[in-house]
């Protein structure tokens, strides 16, 4: 039973996404019964962001690839989950990805996000290079349901009971996509 109450739920919320409306959209709905039910509640109430709440949740966070500042619940998250990748520690692709990231900022106004954790470096470059081709109303859908995810794994870190065996806590640590990307094809057509 997850029966918090309101102020450390929303904190807990918060940190996972820092969406005001969203926050108190989930919290209004307690107490869960467990961690699923609190998921499936965030991720209805995540589904879809508008563009507003996307830049009120970018506004903290990190650019991937740098180190996120300060100490808070959110900081540790993003450090945990860029810090994951086997190949995090690639001068190469760090330099790629910062050559990246520039082109991504100049393009679209806002730091690249995307899902890191349980992504390698490679990977992450290569998405980012995709999504750069992808017309503006794409690539906000694609950020507000990279968002959700994140989000999602962050309450399921938080509040999942420990699993009995590996295998039930890999079938749960990473979400359904509610929203898929569009295909290589698809995002050349719109772009």
């Amino acid at each position: 039973m997850i029966d918090l109450d309101r102020a450390d739920l929303r904190s807990h919320l918060l940190a996972a996404l820092n969406v005001e409306r969203w926050a108190d959209d989930v919290a209004k709905q307690a107490p869960f019964a467990d961690a699923d039910a609190l998921i499936t509640v965030a991720a209805a109430a995540a589904t879809p962001l508008s563009p507003a709440e996307i830049d009120e949740a970018m506004s903290h966070h990190p650019r991937i690839g740098e180190k996120p500042v300060g100490e808070g619940a959110a900081q540790q998250f993003s450090r945990h989950e860029q810090a994951s990748a086997a190949d995090a520690d690639d001068a190469n692709l760090a330099q790629l990805l910062a050559e990246g990231n520039a082109a991504y900022e100049e393009r679209f106004d806002r730091v690249f996000l995307i899902r890191a954790a349980g992504r390698s470096r490679a990977e992450i470059v290569g998405e980012l290079h995709r999504r750069l081709r992808l017309d503006d109303e794409t690539e906000s859908r694609i950020v507000g349901a990279e968002l959700r995810d994140i989000a999602l794994l962050r309450l399921q870190s938080t509040f999942a009971e420990p699993a009995a065996d590996g295998a039930a806590a890999s079938a749960s640590a990473e979400p359904d996509r509610a929203e898929p990307h569009p295909a290589e094809g698809d995002a050349e057509a719109r772009a």
